[in-house]
C-alpha cells in the first residue's frame, strides 16, 4: 500500500509518516524541505520536494509518486503554515500564505490525485479546532481550517460514486514546530480550556488519521482528536 503525506517532514504528518512505515507501508512525502529528525523506517519513505501551493510541483510530485510507487492509496493531507495576528494587524501576504498551504495547497493535492485513485483509496485532511471554535489572532489559520472542512464535505459526496472515502480529522493543541512559538499567557489559556488537562502528541494525532484512513464506511466525518476541547461549552473563544 503507498501513502502520500504532504507535511511529512515534520509533526503530525511525520508521526503519520513513521507509523505507517512501521506497519510496512510504503510513504511518498511531500514537503518544502527534508525531515527535521530521521524518519523511523527510512527505506520505506520516499522524500519529494514539493511546494504544495504550486499546481505544477503538485502534478510532478503526484505523477513521480504514480510511477515509482504506484498509487496512492491513501492521501493525507497535512501539510500547513501558521502566521498569527489580530485582523486589524494582519497582512495581506501572510492571510495568502496560510489560506494557500492550509486550504488551496490540499485542493491542489486532491485534483492532481483524484484520476488516479483506486476504490477503495482514501482521503485524510487535517484540520484544527479553531476551523470551528474562535480563537483571537487566528483568523487567516482558522479560516483555511474552516474552508477544508467544506472542502471535504464535498468531496466526501463527489468521490463517493468512486468507491473514495475523504474525511475530516482534527487535532487540538498539539506539541509541535507550529505550536512551540506560543507565549506562555496563550498557551496557559488554551490548556484551561481542555478538559482531558494537558496538550496532545503527534503519535496520537496519528494513531486516529491512520484508523480513519481504514474505516471503511466512513466518509465526510469529522473527528475530533482534542481532549474535549470542541465538547466544552466555550471552548477557546472565552
Amino acid at each position: 500500500m503507498t501513502w502520500l503525506v504532504t507535511g511529512g517532514s515534520r509533526g503530525i504528518g511525520k508521526a503519520v509518516v513513521d507509523k505507517v512505515a512501521k506497519a510496512g507501508g510504503h510513504v511518498a512525502v511531500l514537503a518544502r524541505g527534508p525531515a527535521t529528525t530521521p524518519y523511523a523506517v527510512p527505506d520505506l519513505v520516499r522524500e519529494i520536494p514539493c511546494d504544495v501551493t504550486s499546481s505544477e510541483d503538485v502534478a510532478a510530485a503526484v505523477a513521480r509518486v504514480a510511477d515509482e510507487l504506484g498509487g496512492p492509496d491513501v492521501v493525507v493531507n497535512c501539510a500547513g503554515a501558521h502566521r498569527g495576528g489580530r485582523v486589524s494587524s494582519l497582512s495581506r501576504e501572510a492571510w495568502d500564505e496560510v489560506v494557500a498551504t492550509n486550504l488551496t495547497g490540499a485542493f491542489e493535492i486532491c485534483r492532481a490525485v483524484v484520476g488516479r485513485l483506486s476504490p477503495g483509496a482514501a482521503i485524510v485532511n487535517v484540520g484544527a479546532v479553531v476551523g470551528f471554535r474562535g480563537f483571537p489572532g487566528d483568523a487567516a489559520y482558522g479560516a483555511a481550517k474552516a474552508g477544508l472542512s467544506g472542502l471535504t464535505q464535498v468531496l466526501a459526496v463527489e468521490l463517493a460514486p468512486a468507491q473514495v472515502r475523504v474525511n475530516l480529522v482534527v487535532p487540538g493543541f498539539v506539541e509541535t514546530d507550529m505550536t512551540a512559538g506560543l507565549s506562555g499567557p496563550a498557551r496557559e489559556r488554551i490548556l484551561a480550556a481542555i478538559p482531558a488537562g494537558r496538550v496532545g502528541d503527534p503519535e496520537e494525532i496519528a494513531d486516529v488519521v491512520v484508523a480513519v484512513a481504514g474505516a471503511t464506511y466512513m466518509t465526510g466525518a469529522v473527528v475530533p482528536v482534542d481532549g474535549g476541547l470542541l465538547a466544552s461549552f466555550g471552548g477557546l473563544a472565552r
